[in-house]
């Protein structure tokens, strides 16, 4: 089978190709480079398992060809950090709303009806119950990156109505794990390396969230596309539980052999269109059969001991 992961050479996307390869399928990767890296995909680069094209999805003309001779599409490509839009405020609508409109009028030219999307529970907006079912609604999201990514979902619904497209749509969690490029973990060690005696967390540390590992989100994905072939599949990723952002600065002083305090900034929420509780009811994706390899704090764990050897490694080779 003729794979294209858009966003193929990030975080999420470099793991996903990985689990296409060890299947023996062929994968096509677009990806501008602006937060994916080529070194994610080199073991498959350098062994021609994988095409990759470097390629801007806001451009249209330049996204079209590039869909030939494809069957499905994973579509993960976007902008990967939420508070950017609170400053660029087109963004989203850019990199998220206009990008997912391309490539599926791209899929439409070229006869290609298979896609996945990668959304986000941010959908939800806020005051949702906990945990989150996919049949919650009306979901009004509180930031512009949900906005996105819910205005992603509509196209994708309407080319499943009207052009017989069919879809698979991932509500994700936090995803976290090696490789990582943004988010609480990487900040915490960024910071921490820059001041070892204290940690700044954004808020008052009791904001809490599911988190899952890389690795389960990406099975997870070809596990439930594998297993339904509804015209629209829409599921929630995660877990089960939860971790404050306290307990991660734990985690990560630990990790790291410090013995930092943590200094908080105040309020209930770290950013403007941050949401501090959040947690998806994942019944849909456990009633498939899949079985989640760890939980929040584990894969907290996991993250942080990875990305600090990732991050340390990669100043060490700075420095020589």
């Amino acid at each position: 089978m003729q794979w294209l992961v858009t966003g193929g050479a990030g975080f999420i996307g470099s793991h996903v190709v990985d689990r296409l390869v060890e299947r023996g399928d062929d994968v096509r990767v677009l990806d501008d480079l602006s937060s994916g890296r080529r070194e994610f995909l080199s073991h498959h680069l350098d062994a021609g398992r994988v095409d990759l094209r470097i390629v801007d999805l806001t451009d249209y003309e330049a996204t079209l060809p590039h869909f030939e001779g494809i069957d499905r599409v994973i579509h993960l490509a976007a902008n990967p950090d939420i508070r950017l839009g609170t400053r660029v405020t087109d963004t989203d609508l850019r990199h998220g709303t206009i990008a997912t409109y391309n490539v599926l009028e791209a899929m439409r030219q070229h006869g290609v009806n298979d896609i996945a999307f990668a959304s986000s529970s941010v959908v939800y907006g806020e005051g949702a119950p906990l945990p989150t079912p996919e049949t919650h609604g009306p979901c009004v999201p509180i930031s512009l990156y949900g906005a996105s990514k819910s205005a992603g979902e509509g196209l994708i619904g309407a080319y499943v109505g009207t052009f017989g497209f069919r879809a698979w749509i991932f509500r994700f969690a936090n995803i976290i794990g090696g490789r990582g490029t943004h988010g609480v973990i990487f900040d915490f060690i960024h910071k921490l390396i820059a001041t070892p005696e204290r940690l700044e967390v954004l808020g008052d540390g009791r904001q809490e969230k599911s988190y899952m590992l890389v690795e389960d989100c990406a099975d997870a994905m070809l596990h439930v596309m594998d297993h339904s072939d509804e015209p629209v599949t829409l599921i929630n990723l995660g877990t089960e539980d939860t971790c404050s952002v306290r307990r991660i600065g734990e985690i990560v002083i630990e990790v790291m052999g410090l013995s930092a305090r943590m200094d908080y900034t105040g309020g209930d929420r770290g950013w403007a269109g941050d949401i501090p509780k959040a947690r998806l009811a994942i019944d849909r994706l456990l009633n498939t059969g899949f079985s989640l390899t760890c939980h929040s704090e584990e894969a907290v764990r996991t993250t942080a001991t990875l990305l600090f050897e990732e991050i340390a490694g990669s100043r060490v080779g700075t420095q020589d």
